[in-house]
């Protein structure tokens, strides 16, 4: 395959502004504009929408909100922004759950999301789609399950969400949607944390529509090291199952100044992937403060925010993309 050159589509996360488009809300429709047309301006020509969970049967509503909040897009000139979308599993809408009933209640929320990527022009949903994320389970008592004893409890929750996500992975290929799951970092979820652990799961699921979003940030902290990772790396462009890539720093913040092995993690990728490749920063909103422990200064949002002498959100992004696109020329030349 060709190698990515440093012009390829680069995406950028909007968990720099928010968790929730309100698709619903004109005011806020306005704002997602905005940010756009500024971010277009550094050169990313796509954007990983997150989209909130919403309510049990209030899908349809979901997908005409979303669906509006595309034609909006097109009608400011947008109509070439291209869209990926953020997509989690939830203690509600839990695709492992032991009780069917709750399975068949997260196929129908997962289906629905599939919907609304499709409906807003996007071919990639990506996130942890698996185990929700940030559940930890525990017992019968309310201790928490770690070490073994997790990893024990977790074969069952795999074993059953295997045939949930096959069947979603179905429904995805009729939508032209492909499904990346992510693994993440220990810290922040149960599982799947590791890429091995990850592709042991996918092997019970017979749907090469459903594949792997890679993510340096959870890669450098519960990767199994560069050597393993190529190799992991080229099985899953052999399977068909790599399906979108993410740069992100350990802390999810400044990607220019964070410590990132840009060589190790994107020479094996470039090989054997030319899709998109997004930048993910969490800022410092309220919604990520507790549930990440962040401690650095939020970058400050225009328009938003009260100006100060701290890096505001527009220049990191432009310093993201900066970066990004040197290290991928660097990799490119030789």
């Amino acid at each position: 395959m060709t190698k990515l050159p440093a012009t390829s589509d680069i995406y950028i996360s909007f968990f720099m502004f928010t968790t929730n488009l309100q698709p619903d809300n004109l005011d806020y429709r306005r704002i997602v504009v905005a940010h756009i047309k500024k971010l277009q301006r550094f050169g990313y020509s796509g954007f990983e929408f997150p989209i909130a969970p919403g309510l049990p049967g209030n899908y349809a509503q979901d997908l005409e909100n979303y669906t509006n909040l595309r034609h909006y897009l097109d009608s400011e000139g947008l109509e070439n922004v291209k869209i990926s979308t953020n997509v989690g599993a939830t203690r509600t809408f839990d695709p492992s759950s032991n009780y069917p009933e709750q399975r068949k209640e997260a196929l129908e929320y997962l289906k629905s999301r599939v919907d609304i990527t499709a409906a807003l022009g996007g071919e990639i949903m990506m996130g942890p789609i698996v185990i929700p994320y940030g559940v930890f389970p525990t017992t019968d008592f309310n201790e928490l399950i770690w070490s073994d004893a997790l990893q024990e409890h977790l074969k069952v929750r795999y074993a059953n969400a295997q045939p949930v996500l096959n069947e979603l992975g179905e429904y995805a290929e009729i939508k032209k949607v492909k499904l990346a799951i992510e693994p993440i970092t220990h810290w922040e979820t149960p599982g799947p944390n590791k890429l091995s652990q990850l592709i042991e799961f996918l092997k019970g699921v017979k749907s090469k529509q459903v594949g792997v979003v890679i993510d340096s940030a959870h890669e450098i902290l519960d990767g199994e090291g560069p050597e393993i990772f190529k190799t992991q790396v080229e099985y899953l462009a052999q399977q068909g199952r790599l399906h979108y890539v993410q740069v992100s720093p350990p802390d999810r913040g400044a990607l220019h100044t964070s410590w990132l092995p840009w060589k190790s993690f994107l020479t094996p990728i470039v090989k054997v992937y030319d899709g998109p490749i997004a930048v993910e920063i969490f800022n410092a909103i309220p919604v990520f403060a507790n549930s990440l422990r962040l401690t650095r200064r939020k970058f400050w949002i225009p328009d938003e925010d009260a100006p100060n002498q701290y890096p505001n959100a527009y220049d990191i992004a432009d310093e993201a993309i900066k970066v990004t696109r040197k290290e991928l020329k660097k990799i490119g030349s030789k």
